[in-house]
């Protein structure tokens, strides 16, 4: 499995969502950066379910513990290895899932590509569990980017058809960010959110499931950070935005919106402000060519609604060869937007700081 991800440093997931444990190695950092765990904590508890009826049941703690790469909390050039148990795990749930695929899940095509000896259970590697891991990671990866100056915060854009408001593409500050990884919910219109919950107790009512999307912005990166054709920020960030379960799509800048239009309304004009270029629009999302600008990096991606569903679907069993009926029963999330937020986030940093790391 292609589970390790970066050049200048390396990250490799391990685990699967009801093995015994779950975990990240990150090769490559710097050596004597001393790692705040209050932070870290507070990171991975954004991803936490949230106990009420909007999220999964699956209590985890997710407290990381560190088999390697620190010395009295401070990096020492070994690989960094951090593990987190397993402890609220229902196997049962998913016995029947090994004969009938649940639609939209991995289910079939892995029970082809590993001869049906692929673990089932709640997702297997391709678990959602995984971004536990992702997020320490992530965690680690946006503390040594904020020595630099440099900052990320992400929100929930949409979910189903209640939208948030968007960043100010040109304007918008590192101080914003911090204010907005502060908030309990993550958007910028703070009236939104009641709707944003309205809209998933309802899918969830009807035993079903809605998707959305988070939209990222990253700022004080130098102009020059990441490298032509296949290591472009667009492209590392893509890549580690899709390891994230559930993403659909990806857009930089105005995105898909950019192709009704004319260059002479895409194109971002360039002035001095005091000794630095900056451009008066910011359609391209502060990447040219795969290259920061220094203007706002900002992407989103688009999350599908949760596969697993209440509502009865029709699937086969592979071993009678028939075409059936199923209802996936279990513990499921009916909207994965709330939780996905920090996930972004997370691989944003990832995706930055092994290119920052490479132009330093």
């Amino acid at each position: 499995m292609s589970s390790s991800f970066g050049n200048s440093i390396k990250i490799s997931l391990f685990g699967q969502s009801h093995s015994e444990g779950i975990g990240v190695v990150i090769d490559g950092l710097p050596a004597g950066k001393k790692l705040n765990f209050e932070e870290i904590t507070r990171f991975l508890a954004r991803r936490a379910p949230g106990g009420g009826v909007l999220t999964t049941a699956r209590s985890e703690k997710d407290r990381p513990h560190i088999l390697s790469g620190l010395v009295d909390g401070t990096t020492c050039g070994a690989p960094l290895c951090a593990v987190f148990i397993n402890g609220d795990a229902h196997s049962a749930d998913y016995d029947a899932f090994r004969e009938v695929p649940r639609p939209a899940h991995a289910d079939y095509p892995a029970h082809v590509k590993y001869g049906g000896f692929n673990d089932i259970r709640g997702g297997g590697h391709f678990s959602a569990r995984l971004t536990a891991p992702l997020c320490f990671a992530g965690a680690v990866c946006a503390q040594l980017l904020r020595e630099e100056g440099i900052e990320i915060a992400a929100h929930i854009a949409s979910i189903g058809g209640i939208e948030d408001s968007r960043f100010s593409p040109a304007d918008v500050t590192g101080v914003e960010l911090q204010k907005l990884r502060a908030k309990v919910n993550p958007v910028l219109d703070d009236g939104i959110f009641e709707s944003m919950c309205m809209e998933i107790l309802s899918a969830k009512e009807a035993g079903d499931s809605v998707g959305g999307t988070v939209e990222c912005c990253v700022t004080g990166l130098p102009v020059g950070i990441g490298e032509p054709i296949f290591d472009g920020l667009e492209n590392k960030i893509a890549a580690a935005a899709f390891a994230i379960p559930a993403v659909k799509g990806i857009e930089f800048g105005n995105g898909f919106e950019c192709a009704a239009l004319r260059g002479s309304q895409n194109n971002d004009p360039f002035y001095f402000d005091g000794g630095s270029v900056k451009t008066r629009t910011n359609n391209c999302g502060g990447i040219q060519g795969g290259l920061s600008n220094g203007m706002p990096l900002i992407f989103r991606l688009a999350f599908k609604p949760t596969p697993s569903i209440a509502l009865e679907q029709d699937s086969v069993n592979l071993s009678s060869k028939q075409n059936v009926k199923l209802t996936v029963e279990g513990r499921h999330d009916p909207c994965v937007v709330l939780r996905a937020v920090p996930c972004v986030e997370a691989a944003a940093a990832i995706a930055v700081y092994d290119l920052f790391r490479s132009g330093v």
